[in-house]
């Protein structure tokens, strides 16, 4: 079941249709770190992260009226996000237009705090663990970048912002099946990915 709006946030969506930008700027302010950090996970490149940012709120606002509250705002919010993105990528010529998924499923045993533990580590005020900590993140998003874009953003949903199966099958428009298997074929190549540089992991995720 997708998650409905809060009280506070459907009277926001309400005063926004309505025409109030105040109340509208509150929506951005409550999402645009979800929606940026996407974009840049997906992107790689920090000024056209924030351009997609822009330009997904200016998109969302236009066409705010036509917003009924069947999905989380949320979801409806990263479907712009990953929409524009894969405009992008149409208009660079960067990616395929037809999926690059193979059609047979397997399971994944990775635990889904994984990723998000390696993305986001605590940090002690040590110029040494910040340089490890910025190589760290250099090497997830190389990671990331070497996934098919559907499994990167499956990953990235999940993994990273923390969304449910079912809010990422809302923003990609697809089955609980096909989310799943797009996470676990994800974490999989992701996992050979970063077992490669076990040097710069933490040591709870090196392989023993």
């Amino acid at each position: 079941m997708h998650a409905r709006p809060d009280t506070d946030e459907a009277a926001l969506l309400a005063r926004s249709q309505s025409g109030d930008v105040n109340a509208f700027n509150e929506l951005v302010l409550r999402y645009q770190s979800s929606v940026y950090n996407v974009a840049l996970r997906m992107l790689g490149d920090a000024d056209l992260a924030a351009d997609i940012t822009q330009d997904t709120f200016l998109s969302a606002f236009r066409h705010l009226a036509t917003f009924r509250g069947g999905t989380a705002f949320r979801s409806w919010l990263l479907r712009i996000t990953t929409n524009l993105v894969y405009d992008h990528w149409r208009r660079q010529r960067r990616h395929p237009d037809e999926s690059l998924e193979a059609a047979r499923d397997e399971d994944d045993l990775q635990s889904p705090a994984t990723l998000a533990q390696l993305a986001s580590p605590t940090l002690e005020a040590n110029p040494e663990l910040y340089l490890l900590h910025q190589e760290l993140q250099e090497l997830i998003q190389r990671g990331l970048a070497e996934l098919p874009p559907e499994q990167r953003l499956a990953v990235i949903l999940c993994d990273i912002e923390g969304l449910p199966y079912e809010e990422i099958a809302a923003v990609t428009h697809t089955t609980l099946g096909t989310v799943r298997s797009r996470i676990a074929r994800g974490r999989a190549r992701l996992r050979t990915y970063l077992a490669r540089y076990q040097e710069l992991l933490p040591r709870q995720f090196r392989s023993p």
